[in-house]
C-alpha cells in the first residue's frame, strides 16, 4: 500500500497521461470536503528555470479558461462557491515556494467547477481547438 487514495492516484496518473510523460514527478493530497460542485487543488511546481510571480501572472492573465483571483490585500482567493457554475478555473495564492532555490518553485491554489470544466466544457474546448488547428493547416 502506498498510502495514496484513489483520487490522488488518479490525479497523478492522469497528469502523466495528459503530458505523455511517465517521468513527471508528481504528488497529490486529496481530501473530500462538503461542497456542492467545485474542486480545489493546491499545486506545487518545480520549474527547469526560475520564474517570478509577476511573470506567472502575466502568462496566466490572458489564458483562455483562467481567471486570476489573487488579492492579497483584500484576502480574496479562489473559493469553491465562486467557481461553482462558472467555466473558468480560478487561480490564486500564486507565490514562490521558499523551499526551492532560484525561483524554480511555485505555489498555486485553484478552484474549478468539476461538472462544467471537468467534463462537458473540456470536451467542447478540445473540439474547438482541434477545429481551429485543422482550419489553420489548410
Amino acid at each position: 500500500l502506498t498510502g495514496y487514495n484513489e483520487e490522488e492516484l488518479k490525479m497523478i496518473n492522469e497528469t502523466k497521461k495528459i503530458f505523455n510523460d511517465d517521468t513527471l514527478k508528481i504528488t497529490a493530497t486529496a481530501v473530500r470536503v462538503p461542497v456542492l460542485r467545485a474542486h480545489c487543488e493546491s499545486i506545487n511546481l518545480t520549474l527547469k528555470k526560475g520564474m517570478k510571480v509577476d511573470e506567472v501572472k502575466e502568462l496566466l492573465k490572458d489564458a483562455e479558461g483562467v481567471r486570476i483571483v489573487d488579492d492579497r490585500d483584500g484576502n480574496k482567493f479562489p473559493e469553491p462557491i465562486d467557481a461553482s457554475f462558472g467555466d473558468d478555473c480560478l487561480v490564486g495564492r500564486i507565490r514562490q515556494d521558499l523551499s526551492q532555490t532560484d525561483n524554480k518553485g511555485l505555489e498555486l491554489f485553484i478552484s474549478c467547477d468539476q461538472i462544467r470544466k471537468g467534463a462537458a466544457l473540456n470536451a467542447v474546448q478540445i473540439a474547438e481547438l482541434l477545429t481551429r488547428t485543422a482550419q489553420n493547416l489548410k
